[in-house]
């Protein structure tokens, strides 16, 4: 079954044969010799097998009868076949007392096979079902708790458009992949038991533990091939990869952590190198966008009405790259090291040629991406300074002369934040946008809460400069400034409190430098989220800084850096 699901885009060999052929429909049935329906601006037919439907009055250029028309017909055979994988996405879906059951239909398969049927069964039957996968109730319950509470609260600030698929692709995930709905069910069991009070840790890991086996599985499948035959498949398991990761740090198990942000890095990188040389193809915002591409074609839920969604794996692979990007970018804070996607931030998170950034990384995760590309900067200075002291050659005017551009650009956008407030959602608007703006968020996470989550991130990264530039100076006027601001933001502007467990990296940056009389402040804002248990990195960021404290006047404290405070733990802390 994983084998199926993962060579998803592997060949098949030709469908039907002696169809007939259209004379009055689209160009695309017209050059495969299929019967079309004639529907426009798309044919079921090209609907049904997710390809590109040519309509025009005009002979298309391509239909020469010669060269270009084989070319052409060749490049639709590509695309039926890349297309295999949203095929085998139909599905049959019985329900028969306890049990759901989910068939998949067979790509082979065009749409005037299919029939939906009313009444008690309610069921979307193919002519010939295959590779059934049945999940019990517990699962659907587990399943619509990740959905409907879990995930709003994990990621706060995501809150894609309804006319955009809204979280819809999570489902067609969590249905059509047994790795991605495991890992699903691994989270959503462990919150779930948090939230009735009943928190079995073996019952959970024991989810864990099937879920590491499939990622593993699909991995060696990966490994042992080219990844453009499998891009979709890649997708999928990047995806699972970035939820495993959430759910070990939620459980406040970092053992696997650098493993886990190993194994998602090397994935992206493939993704994006598939494409071709990154020079080549005009960047890595170029290359994001044609693996996003490659990832689709977009649903069409109206087709009359031209209303397209991305497909699950588009929408997959932008948010799960958001939270790669944030990690790496964290990881490197803790681990002194260049971020691992380094490279590729300028082209990823920058706006270069005016149309906005590949990733926007506001909407995922709730900080602008000016912020996070300057503390990516910063870790790259920290990274330099390392390197030249470890060799005894460290250019003190360098280091600042690069901190002052980095200083420079942060105050710039913080500025530029206090003199362009964030523009607030209408409380009265049209029917559109009763439908375009989730009503469970709208009220706690308005554009506004965002800005002040990205100035929250700013002061830390101002934090996070001086130290590297000047040492550990807890009483300089500097730090006390920003982390008085964050101790602002914190406790009196941000709402509601529960967003802080999308800031505990700042959070912590600046609760290490606090002095005495601010502890009490940051323990409050920590013990004002109830129950502990499920704001576990809060929890964690409150014990690094606690350790700090205690050790305030020891021996070494004045050569004390960030890095050290986060690698008292032990293991690497990720704190997102």
């Amino acid at each position: 079954m994983l084998w199926n699901i993962m060579t998803m885009d592997l060949p098949h060999g030709s469908r039907h044969n002696g169809t007939i052929r259209s004379s009055n429909g689209c160009w695309t049935c017209r050059l495969r010799r299929k019967k079309c329906d004639e529907k426009h601006p798309v044919c079921d037919v090209c609907d049904a097998l997710h390809i590109t439907c040519h309509y025009a009055q005009e002979k298309p250029e391509w239909m020469d009868g010669g060269v270009r028309q084989e070319e052409m017909a060749e490049q639709l055979k590509r695309e039926v076949r890349e297309k295999a994988h949203l095929r085998r996405g139909e599905r049959t879906v019985h329900i028969s007392g306890d049990r759901v059951s989910v068939d998949r239909m067979d790509p082979c398969l065009e749409a005037s096979t299919i029939r939906l049927q009313r009444g008690p069964d309610c069921t979307l039957l193919s002519n010939e079902a295959r590779q059934s996968v049945a999940f019990g109730r517990s699962d659907t319950i587990l399943l619509t708790f990740y959905l409907e509470h879990l995930f709003p609260f994990l990621f706060p600030f995501y809150r894609p458009s309804l006319l955009q698929g809204g979280r819809s692709w999570i489902l067609e995930m969590m249905i059509s992949s047994p790795v991605v709905r495991q890992t699903t069910l691994c989270e959503s069991s462990y919150f779930f038991s948090l939230a009735r009070g009943t928190a079995d840790r073996d019952v959970v890991w024991e989810k864990a533990r099937d879920a590491f086996e499939l990622l593993r599985e699909s991995l060696q499948v990966i490994n042992g091939s080219d990844i453009t035959v499998h891009l979709h498949g890649a997708a999928r398991i990047m995806a699972s990869i970035m939820q495993v990761q959430r759910f070990e740090i939620a459980a406040l198990s970092f053992n696997n952590c650098h493993a886990h942000l190993s194994a998602a890095l090397a994935l992206f990188k493939q993704l994006l190198d598939s494409v071709g040389p990154v020079e080549q193809v005009g960047g890595p915002g170029s290359s994001f966008g044609i693996v996003i591409s490659r990832l689709g074609p977009t649903s069409w839920i109206l087709p009359s009405q031209r209303v397209q969604v991305p497909s699950a794996e588009q929408a997959a692979f932008r948010f799960s790259s958001a939270l790669l990007v944030l990690d790496d970018i964290v990881a490197s804070t803790m681990l002194q090291e260049q971020p691992r996607l380094y490279e590729y931030h300028r082209g990823l998170l920058g706006n270069i040629d005016g149309t906005g950034p590949a990733i926007d990384l506001e909407t995922s995760v709730g900080c602008q991406n000016w912020a996070l590309l300057q503390i990516g900067e910063i870790a790259v200075l920290d990274a330099w300074k390392q390197q030249r002291k470890r060799v005894g050659n460290l250019d003190v005017m360098e280091l600042v002369h690069r901190a002052t551009a980095i200083k420079d650009s942060l105050e710039t956008h913080l500025a530029r934040l206090d003199t362009d407030p964030a523009i607030n959602p209408k409380e009265d608007g049209s029917l559109l946008d009763v439908f375009t703006t989730d009503p469970y968020q709208k009220s706690t996470t308005s554009p506004s809460q965002s800005s002040l989550a990205t100035r929250v991130w700013a002061h830390a990264a101002l934090i996070y400069l001086f130290v590297v530039v000047s040492g550990w100076q807890p009483a300089s006027v500097d730090m006390r400034y920003h982390v008085g601001q964050i101790i602002e933001l914190l406790a009196h502007q941000i709402s509601p409190p529960s967003l802080l467990r999308t800031m505990v990296w700042p959070f912590c940056v600046a609760g290490c430098v606090a002095e005495p009389a601010q502890e009490a402040s940051f323990r409050g804002i920590a013990e004002a989220l109830q129950p502990p248990s499920v704001f576990g990195t809060v929890r964690k960021a409150l014990e690094i800084m606690a350790n700090v404290w205690c050790n305030r006047d020891a021996a070494d404290a004045a050569s004390r850096d960030l890095a050290t405070c986060f690698r008292s733990q032990g293991d690497l802390a990720l704190l997102v």
